[in-house]
C-alpha cells in the first residue's frame, strides 16, 4: 500500500475525530466508545439520578481516597470533587489514553489525579501516589464483556485496597459485577436506577 493509498485510508479517521470533537464532552466520549467499545460500558454517559443514587452511601467526611475506574469524560469525576472534603483526593484509572488527556486538560483541581493504567493495578497505583489504602472505589466498567480473567483480578484487586468499612461501588447494566463482588465481599447492598440510558443496576460491596 502506497503513501497516499494510506493517507486515504485514514482520512475518515481524521475526519470522525474532528467531528467528535467539536461535540465536546460527548464526543470525546463516543470517540473512547468507538475505539475502545469492549472497554467502555455504554454509549451514553450516566444520568444524574444514577450519580446522585450511586454516591449516597459514600461517608465523604471519612473519605480521603476516592478512586474511580473508567472515568470516560468526568461524569461522575466533578460531583465527587464537590463532595470530597478539601483534604481528599480523587485518583481515576482508565486505559484509554483520550479520556485521560481530556480529563488533565479539563479538571483544575490540586486533588484529582488521572492515571493511564488497568483498574487490575490499584494496589501499585494507589501507593504510588502516597496512599496506603482506598476508602471508596467506584467502578462502571463493563465486567461481562472485560478479557478473561480480568474482572476477577480487579475485585479481588479492589477488596485488598480499600480500608475495614470502605466500599466498593458498581453500577452496570448486568448482574455480572456482583459475582465477582461476590467471592470478596460478604455484605452487597443492591439498587436500580430506572431513569438512565440504559437503566442499571447499582451495587455497593462493603468490607468487613
Amino acid at each position: 500500500m502506497t503513501s497516499t493509498e494510506l493517507a486515504d485510508e485514514a482520512l475518515p479517521h481524521r475526519l470522525r475525530r474532528q467531528i467528535m470533537r467539536k461535540l465536546g464532552p460527548w464526543g470525546v466520549f463516543l470517540e473512547g466508545f468507538f475505539e475502545h467499545p469492549v472497554m467502555v460500558g455504554s454509549i451514553i454517559p450516566s444520568s444524574r439520578f444514577t450519580i446522585a443514587k450511586m454516591l449516597g452511601p459514600v461517608k465523604w467526611n471519612e473519605c480521603k481516597l476516592f478512586v474511580e475506574y473508567g472515568p470516560g469524560v468526568g461524569t461522575f469525576c466533578r460531583p465527587v470533587l464537590e463532595r470530597l472534603p478539601r483534604d481528599g483526593a480523587l485518583i481515576v484509572i482508565d486505559t484509554n489514553p483520550l479520556f485521560i488527556d481530556y480529563l488533565k486538560a479539563t479538571i483544575v483541581d490540586s486533588r484529582f489525579t488521572a492515571v493511564l493504567g488497568s483498574a487490575a493495578d490499584v494496589e501499585t497505583i494507589v501507593r504510588a501516589n502516597g496512599h496506603a489504602h482506598a476508602d471508596y472505589v467506584l467502578s462502571g466498567l463493563p465486567f461481562s464483556t472485560l478479557p478473561g480473567g480480568v474482572g476477577a483480578e480487579i475485585a479481588a484487586a479492589t477488596h485488598r485496597v480499600l480500608r475495614p468499612g470502605g466500599a466498593f461501588l458498581v453500577y452496570q447494566f448486568t448482574a455480572a459485577a456482583r459475582d465477582f463482588m461476590a467471592k470478596h465481599f460478604a455484605r452487597i447492598d443492591a439498587g436500580f436506577e430506572l431513569l438512565n440510558v440504559l437503566p442499571c443496576k447499582l451495587f455497593w460491596g462493603w468490607k468487613e
